[in-house]
């Protein structure tokens, strides 16, 4: 999931697993894959930016040994 701003300044956070275009007219507008549109203040390489960031730490946490995941959750 990232962070962004809609044109009136209200944020929101976007499922970025579901973007399938980011295009600058010029203002920078997110097509998902269901179609439906988010138009944002952030420019098309801060949201590449963000997805990218977000990527890598879905694929740093998978990585992680499984010991750490539930060490301290056993007892408390």
């Amino acid at each position: 999931m990232i962070h962004l701003s809609r044109l009136d300044g209200t944020r929101f956070v976007l499922n970025a697993d579901r973007i399938e275009t980011i295009e600058a007219h010029p203002d920078t507008v997110i097509t998902n894959v269901d179609g439906k549109h988010f138009v944002v203040r952030e420019d098309v390489d801060d949201v590449v930016a963000r997805v990218v960031a977000y990527q890598r730490a879905i694929r740093r946490e998978c990585a992680r040994p499984a010991r750490l995941l539930t060490e301290g959750t056993a007892n408390g």
